[in-house]
């Protein structure tokens, strides 16, 4: 994992040199994740089945969760990071301490064999994950932290075969779930009874999207009404594309 400084007003140059380099995983690093209120302590998902908590000041690891059989799908920390949540190859949604990396809840969770993922539902002591039925249908389930024996509901999205990647605003309670080679973005409010989702719209596009990442709250450019924004990596036009979402006010 390798930390760099990217200069007020953007780049001008490439960059050679990075601020600090992290080494600690066996294998490819595929997911980290900045804590939401500890300064400079970032968690880093690796195909060698580790998390590993770092402290990015001292360039040193703090912490190592080494409580997955298979690999790690995604993992989420909640709005103050006292919970850290994961999906795995094992088919299991896990809860831990992320001090101590106590496991306080697990369950299985989605019965298809494609990647599940899983996302924290702001303060709200739920979590949303997506994945796949046994039949291959792409789903999305609400879970509580606390019990993740069943989930509190379940709903199929489609038969698409791509794997939905979910993004939460806890800012508006707005959840966005995007699917990989998809050309949409379908977005939801939760609230705090049942169903607990209810659908919105959707962003539609032409283009297929191999992935996508947003941008921090801080970045965004409230004198339009932008409320989101996406960066979408085209899956065959080999371009980042920015996309926001706006709410416009008379």
């Amino acid at each position: 994992v390798k930390l760099w400084h990217i200069p007020d007003g953007g780049l001008s140059r490439n960059l050679t040199e990075w601020l600090v380099e992290l080494q600690g995983h066996k294998r490819r690093v595929a997911y980290i994740e900045w804590h939401p209120t500890a300064e400079n302590i970032l968690f880093s998902a690796g195909f060698d089945h580790l998390i590993i908590v770092w402290d990015i000041n001292r360039g040193e690891a703090i912490n190592i969760i080494d409580r997955h059989p298979d690999v790690i799908y995604s993992m989420s920390l909640n709005r103050d990071g006292s919970l850290l949540a994961t999906t795995c190859k094992d088919k299991k949604l896990r809860v831990f301490e992320p001090r101590s990396g106590i496991v306080v809840s697990e369950g299985v969770c989605h019965a298809g064999t494609k990647a599940s993922k899983v996302v924290f539902l702001g303060g709200t002591g739920r979590l949303l994950t997506t994945g796949f039925s046994k039949h291959s249908d792409r789903q999305y389930a609400v879970w509580s932290q606390h019990d993740l024996s069943n989930p509190l509901a379940c709903e199929t999205i489609d038969s698409s075969s791509g794997i939905v990647f979910p993004f939460c605003d806890s800012d508006t309670n707005m959840v966005y779930l995007a699917g990989k080679g998809d050309g949409n973005i379908r977005y939801y409010e939760y609230v705090n009874e049942a169903p607990w989702l209810h659908y919105l719209h959707q962003f539609i596009s032409g283009n297929p999207q191999r992935g996508l990442g947003m941008m921090p709250k801080r970045g965004i450019n409230t004198s339009t009404c932008e409320i989101f924004r996406f960066y979408k990596l085209h899956a065959t036009r080999g371009m980042c594309e920015p996309i926001s979402m706006i709410v416009p006010r008379k």
